[in-house]
């Protein structure tokens, strides 16, 4: 009896535990259950713990509910120009509708599957496989767009599709090798064909540069040794032409060229010119004192011609002292200048009488003559410019600043002339030689005659006179 009671609280014991063991169910985290009762579907469990009725309600398998990762195997696909590609492709998707996943399809990675193969040979068999190589990422927006319509229904949102990798046949592989190489060997040979290009224009602008620098010290090397022996030739001519050498000292310098003619080492055979004889005939008569026998001319006329040959060099010598003195005495000339200029400068009337209106230019060249015309390479103030520049201030003097008036001479010709160098071969200086009428001055520069200038009567000259001499102001 005893035991027979102990053998049911045992069977009551059991049942129990399986009724709690099948009340109670816990869902883990990113898990989703489904409920159904008596095989209808009841709710959708999330996580956590769950208490279901014993036999009546059932939790049918889990279903997870994070981004899934599904690699397909290799799959043949045929492009447009009929050639077989094998193409690896990676789906990666996530249940977003747990009903639907479970009611909706049986097999929802085998759907997903199957679906990713027919849109892949659908989207890569409208393309070129030169196109299906370089386009991945048009074939995944592609694959993306047509999966999303499908699998939209069954609760599955198809995030990305990768196509890992597009192995097209073996021959296709060898001829894209070889053509990969044949462009990697072109552009090889373009950049080549570049640097030698480069190296060869530089070598050329280098040579360029020498040859263009050699030629320039070339010219210039040539322009200086013409340069110095123009200037050596013009030594020799001026020495030889101031000395005026007679037959004498000729026939000597004949003599000593002669040997210079005989050396050298290709020199096996030396002519005795001619003229030999005659330059030795007057080098010994000039000083063995036959000069007559000589030249065929007698003591007085060799005589002569000496004389008149030292007439020459004594007038040339003392042509070039005076051309010294005259470039010595013409920083006096500026200063006379300089100084006729202050003194028509210092004067009032200059602004009152239009005879004095070019004072300014006047003073001007007094300028140009103190500095030598205005540069450096300008040309040297001559006699003659200084003169009339002294003449036109001398002309240009106001009545009242002149010391000389109505002594007919203009101002400042004392001094001018003392400052001057004098010329014995020169004609006197006269400063109105050249002087114009006042009258002619207005008709032809609109300036008007100074005060106490006459104008012209009839029979006269230019100045108002028979004689030509300007009237004498006072």
């Amino acid at each position: 009896m005893d035991v027979a009671i102990l053998v049911v609280l045992l069977a009551l014991m059991a049942l129990v535990v399986i009724i709690l063991v099948r009340s109670v169910r816990i869902i883990p985290q990113a898990r989703t259950g489904i409920v159904e009762r008596l095989g209808k579907y009841q709710r959708t469990q999330g996580p956590g713990l769950t208490l279901l009725v014993p036999f009546i309600d059932r939790l049918v398998p889990l279903l997870d509910m994070r981004e899934q990762v599904v690699s397909f195997p290799p799959q043949p696909v045929i492009t447009e120009d009929n050639l077989v590609v094998s193409i690896d492709t990676v789906v990666y998707f996530q249940i977003t509708d747990p009903k639907s996943a479970t009611y909706e399809i049986q097999n929802y990675i085998h759907a997903v599957q199957e679906l990713t193969t027919t849109t892949l040979r659908n989207v890569v068999g409208g393309m070129h496989l030169e196109a299906a190589l370089t386009s991945r990422d048009r074939i995944n927006g592609q694959l993306r767009g047509e999966l999303d319509k499908v699998t939209g229904r069954w609760g599955i949102r198809v995030a990305r599709v990768e196509l890992k990798a597009i192995e097209p046949p073996l021959s296709i592989q060898d001829s894209m090798e070889k053509q990969m190489r044949a462009e990697r060997d072109r552009r090889a040979a373009i950049l080549t064909a570049e640097g030698t290009k480069q190296s060869a224009v530089l070598t050329a602008e280098g040579e360029r540069q020498a040859a263009i620098l050699q030629a320039e010290g070339e010219a210039q090397a040539r322009i200086l040794a013409a340069n110095a022996e123009a200037q050596a030739i013009e030594t020799v001519f001026s020495a030889v032409h101031d000395s005026e050498p007679g037959p004498e000292l000729l026939s000597y310098q004949y003599l000593q060229t002669l040997p210079e003619l005989a050396k050298g080492d290709s020199n096996t055979m030396w002519v005795i010119p001619g003229e030999f004889g005659d330059a030795l005939k007057a080098f010994s008569g000039a000083f063995g004192g036959n000069t007559e026998a000589t030249d065929g001319r007698s003591p007085e006329e060799r005589e002569a011609e000496r004389a008149a040959r030292e007439e020459r060099l004594r007038a040339r010598r003392e042509r070039k002292e005076q051309e010294a003195k005259e470039r010595r005495g013409k920083p006096a000339i500026s200063d006379a200048i300089a100084d006729m200029a202050s003194s028509a400068r210092s004067t009032s009337v200059t602004d009152e009488h239009p005879h004095y209106e070019g004072t300014r230019d006047i003073e001007a060249e007094a300028r140009r003559a103190q500095t030598g015309g205005g540069g450096r390479d300008a040309p040297s103030l001559d006699r003659e410019s200084s003169t009339d520049t002294l003449k036109r201030i001398a002309e240009s003097a106001p009545p009242e600043a002149d010391p000389s008036i109505g002594s007919g001479r203009g101002i400042g010709e004392d001094s001018a002339q003392q400052a001057l160098p004098q010329n014995p071969q020169r004609p006197a200086y006269d400063p109105y030689a050249n002087q114009g009428n006042p009258q002619e001055q207005v008709d032809q520069q609109g300036q008007q005659p100074p005060q106490g200038w006459p104008r012209p009567q009839p029979g006269q000259g230019p100045h108002g006179q028979q004689g030509g001499r300007p009237p004498q102001r006072g």
